[in-house]
């Protein structure tokens, strides 16, 4: 704990926080895959890197600073339900990727332990809307029209289980994917920004 909340450990996780809030903001709808109240954006990108650079507990405090971010610059309209799935499943990308990455920090790590995150978002994403999140929505707008939203994409949707195996699995999917490449892309470039920000301090010092 002490090594994770020092001077630098908190900077970085209040910057990832307040730029993964930002990305937040900027969503969109994918409506080949789901219906347009699922929201696709970038915001675990910073998480991913912060918890990549940091450590896993720090990538789910800087998913939890984004949550606080965005809610400071938008409203929830959905009753704190959309937020509160994004943080959830934000931290089934993020924290087993950043768990299998601190074993070995490697690019073939990298890359299985995005993998490995990837697939448990898509799974835990279908339990939980099923289970959490779509009945939970049902209180804003009815089952029947969510599951009649969701079946004019996929015909076979015809319950909340099919719905959230033929739209929220495929989705979270496909955005999971997307941060991931996206992160592998960026990931050394804001850890070389951050190792010679640390040498410059260190040399400061040693002046």
């Amino acid at each position: 704990m002490k090594k994770l909340f020092t001077t630098k450990n908190l900077v970085l996780m209040a910057l990832f926080g307040a730029l993964a809030g930002l990305l937040m903001l900027w969503d969109f709808p994918l409506t080949f895959l789901a219906p347009n109240f699922y929201k696709m954006d970038f915001s675990e990108i910073p998480a991913l890197i912060g918890g990549f650079a940091i450590g896993p507990l720090g990538g789910v405090i800087i998913e939890a600073v984004k949550i606080l971010v965005k809610l400071l610059f938008k409203p929830t309209t959905t009753g704190l339900v959309g937020e509160f799935a994004n943080f959830v499943l934000g931290c089934a990308l993020v924290l087993p990727a950043s768990l299998l990455y601190h074993y070995r920090k490697t690019l073939k790590t990298a890359i299985l332990s995005l993998a490995a995150g990837t697939l448990f978002m898509t799974g835990a994403g279908i339990v939980v809307n099923a289970l959490v999140m779509l009945p939970f929505y049902s209180k804003f707008m009815p089952m029947e029209s969510i599951i009649a939203a969701g079946a004019k994409i996929f015909p076979a949707v015809n319950s909340v289980w099919t719905f959230a195996a033929f739209c929220v699995g495929p989705f979270n999917l496909f955005k999971a994917l997307a941060v991931s490449l996206l992160t592998l892309l960026l990931y050394k470039r804001v850890s070389n920004l951050i190792k010679s920000f640390d040498s410059r301090k260190k040399g400061q010092k040693e002046a």
